[in-house]
């Protein structure tokens, strides 16, 4: 099959899902011209890449313009916001939506596509009320990540991680705070948190993660800096018992929460939005939301705008204290539920189903 993608390659989780995608592309045999987002292949995080595969994406950009024709069909990874421009004559488009209430631009131009992939059933579900043809194409765990068998810290240390952007979606603050609240200068108990935002300058990051701690000093909270490798991001993951990112409000995937239940860790999940395609009883600690509240802060939800509007989920504090002690009481068990999704959710099944519908589609 000829394909043209047009996808990010960079450092933040559509680059990941971008890379992943296309090496399963590459294994496939599918002749690829590639596009990448700004005319920039960024690898500084895939510190594992096969060198066959490394010239293959090199090869597929320097040729895509030579061999592009109007009748190949396309594939694109990008926001809606953007999705109106196309290669070809036919185009799929895979995107992430975490929200509530698809605006009329984001209706249209979802139906714009000549195919449209979601990362989750609830997205798909919402834009599907609006008459959308959506269809569902789910993320899968990334093969770069495995467990390293090493122990990190003493083996009697609770460690708990957080990873990702720091938003209010993410419930981010509410998070620390909540956390510090129950384990602050208990050492028996660790938090690092590995969360910035790179629409945030450096002072402003500083400024947010400051307020977090209300002026206060605390001995078990580790602040780590952004991770350039997926190497150091599996380091990092391996040396977790306990994952929180799970807890956001509302989520197009949530890679952190899922890769880190992929290596048998336990996650504390809210049971909302994407979440439900991946976390279930039995391979995650889930907590059950207590409503909803605007997503709108000011910075990268503005009300009124054509673009991510809605609500997120919210939950109980009381509720997730105790999630956090049923994590603790799992300390030292391997998550055997867990470790299956790795299996379940492949990028080689997606990629399958992919190339299957790009096929209906020419």
């Amino acid at each position: 099959m000829d394909l043209i993608v047009d996808v990010p390659i960079n450092q933040v989780s559509f680059g990941n899902v971008s890379y992943n995608i296309l090496r399963q592309l590459w294994r496939k045999g599918v002749n690829v011209m590639l596009y990448p987002y700004g005319g920039q292949v960024n690898l500084d995080s895939f510190d594992k890449i096969d060198n066959d595969f490394y010239k293959w994406l090199i090869e597929s950009t320097e040729k895509s313009n030579l061999l592009i024709k109007k009748d190949v069909p396309s594939f694109k990874l990008w926001h809606l916001n953007g999705s109106h421009q196309r290669s070809s004559s036919k185009q799929a488009l895979y995107t992430f939506y975490e929200l509530s209430k698809p605006t009329e631009v984001e209706i249209n131009l979802a139906k714009l596509q000549d195919k449209i992939y979601f990362s989750s059933n609830y997205s798909a579900n919402k834009f599907k009320e609006h008459g959308v043809n959506a269809e569902v194409l789910h993320a899968g765990f990334d093969e770069d990540f495995y467990k390293t068998g090493k122990q990190y810290l003493d083996p009697d240390v609770v460690h708990f991680g957080l990873m990702g952007k720091f938003e209010k979606r993410k419930h981010t603050e509410k998070i620390i705070k909540l956390w510090l609240s129950k384990y602050g200068n208990n050492n028996k108990y660790l938090l690092s948190v590995c969360v910035t935002n790179p629409f945030f300058k450096e002072e402003e990051m500083d400024a947010l993660l400051s307020n977090c701690l209300d002026g206060k000093r605390y001995t078990n909270i580790n602040f780590v800096p952004f991770l350039k490798t997926n190497s150091e991001v599996n380091e990092l993951l391996n040396s977790i018992d306990i994952d929180l990112t799970g807890l956001s409000g509302a989520e197009g995937w949530n890679l952190p929460s899922f890769n880190s239940t992929c290596l048998g860790k336990w996650s504390i999940v809210l049971n909302e939005t994407s979440h439900k395609d991946w976390a279930n009883k039995t391979n995650s600690i889930l907590v059950e939301s207590n409503g909803t509240e605007p997503c709108y802060d000011g910075k990268f939800f503005k009300e009124g705008f054509p673009f991510n509007q809605g609500d997120i989920y919210t939950w109980d504090s009381d509720n997730v204290a105790e999630s956090m002690d049923l994590a603790v009481s799992k300390k030292g068990q391997i998550n055997t539920e867990g470790e299956k999704l790795k299996d379940k959710f492949s990028y080689s099944r997606s990629v399958d189903r992919l190339l299957k519908g790009i096929e209906e589609m020419s």
